[in-house]
Formats: structure tokens, sequence, C-alpha cells
């Protein structure tokens, strides 16, 4: 049954805005792009590509053995401590993964967009989830199962060197969030977090934005990416407004001077 989106009713939702004139116009961007606390911007959306090493043929091979699923917003996928059965991949819509703490407290590890798969590290199968899955939007993924999974890679090497850059991109995907976590103040991991939803994978670009996305998200959802909570997300923007940082205008964020956050003490 699908459940209702965590945090939708305690604040408004908020669209990052970047001005017209921090763009860099040379870089190319994906306003659909996947979201987790990184340093390098770049590399934002690496993991997406994985599968683009496969001929027609290896890509009708893993096509038949999937099978369609559909979530609405709020629904889960799969849970923290589920056993592993296989890998899921993005077709449409949006998916957060996410980590829960004994005293019940998540942290939002990453959103992932098309062209993502969820559901590893062991995508064989065996072993249980180390964190949860829920749809953000109508979303639609292909499920593969874990010993069809395992056929494949054995049998075609192609599939198998696109799982191992998937997992290679994964991996860095996560290392680069225990960085951010473990060397970054929760100040810092603020500001780079509205450079990176009012960005995407801006080849080139250091500390601007690259164009106007309509991302929306709530004061919790940052907080639960940042590792805070959401009263103190929205005094800090509310500080960042004050020294004409960013703006709030009608739920909208415009981020003016992003050279301004405080993204190093």
């Amino acid at each position: 049954m699908t459940q209702t989106s965590k945090g939708s009713a305690q604040t408004s939702r908020l669209r990052v805005v970047a001005r017209k004139d921090a763009v860099d116009e040379a870089t190319g961007t994906r306003a659909d792009g996947a979201v987790y606390l990184c340093e390098a911007l770049s590399v934002m959306n690496e993991g997406a590509g994985f599968l683009d090493r496969l001929k027609l043929d290896e890509i009708a091979a893993l096509r038949r053995v999937t099978s369609p699923m559909s979530f609405e917003p709020g629904e889960s996928i799969f849970l923290q401590g589920d056993v592993h059965s296989g890998i899921l991949l993005i077709e449409e819509g949006r998916v957060r993964i996410y980590y829960a703490g004994p005293s019940g407290k998540e942290i939002t590890l990453a959103y992932w967009t098309p062209g993502h798969f969820i559901g590893g590290p062991e995508v064989f199968g065996g072993g249980l989830h180390m964190w949860s899955a829920e749809a953000v939007e109508p979303s639609r993924l292909s499920y593969l199962p874990a010993g069809k999974l395992r056929h494949l890679a054995a049998t075609v090497p192609a599939i198998a060197m696109a799982l191992i850059d998937g997992l290679v991109a994964r991996g860095k995907c996560y290392s680069a969030l225990v960085q951010m976590l473990g060397t970054r103040s929760v100040t810092e991991r603020l500001a780079q977090l509205l450079l990176i939803l009012a960005s995407t994978d801006n080849a080139g670009l250091e500390r601007g934005v690259s164009l106007i996305i309509d991302r929306r998200i709530t004061h919790e959802q940052m907080a639960s990416i940042v590792g805070s909570t959401r009263q103190w997300v929205t005094s800090t923007l509310a500080r960042f407004q004050r020294e004409k940082i960013i703006r709030i205008e009608r739920g909208v964020i415009h981020l003016d001077r992003p050279e301004a956050l405080p993204l190093q003490s």
C-alpha cells in the first residue's frame, strides 16, 4: 500500500534556482541527476552510465530477465535488514536511499535517478540490505533477480564489467559521503548541498552553479542529508538570506552569491 511521503506536511517545499549570471554556459547539465553529499560536483551522475558499454544484443539479454515494478511516492522498495534478492534499475522517477539508526533517526545517503541501480552491494544475493529505499515520486524500476544476474555475469563478460563499473561508482559515492560527514562542519555541508541542488554534472565548474533547476525539497529533507534538524536548516537558511547569499521568495531559493557560501572554515 502506498505510504505518505515523509516530511511533506511539516514544511513547505523549496525550489532551488540559480541566478542566470552565475551560470557557466559552456557546461553540459542534467537537471534530473543524482543527489548526494560530494566534494566534486562533476562526478555526481557518474554511475548513471554503467550500462553504456553494452551492445544491443547484450542489453536485450539483460532485459529478458527483468521484471517491471512501479512505486508511488513514499512507497517502500526495500527495507534495511531485508534479504538481498537482486538489483533494480531506475527507469523513471527518483528513489531515496537512507539509513536508520537504533534510535530511529534517519540520514539520507542519496537520491538516485534514471540510469542508476539500487540494491547493492551484494548484487548476486545473500546478506541483508544495509539501508532502505523508498520512491520519492512515481517511479518505474526493472528488477533483475540475483540468480539470473549471476548467470549473465558469468556468461556475458560485458555485463560483468558493467556491474563492476556500477559498483565502483557507488563505492566512490559513499566514500565521498563519509569524507563530507567526517571532515566538513554541518554548515559547510549545507552550503555544499545548496550548490549540488543548484548544479548537476557541470564539467569544469568549481564554485558556481550551472543552470536554473526546478528541484523541490523540504527543510526536513535537507536536514536528513546534512545530518542536522529541520529547525537548524531553517535558521541557517534565514542567516544566508540576511547575508544576501540567497533569497527565499514564495518558497523558491534563489542562489545569488554562490561564491559567498561557507564551503570551508
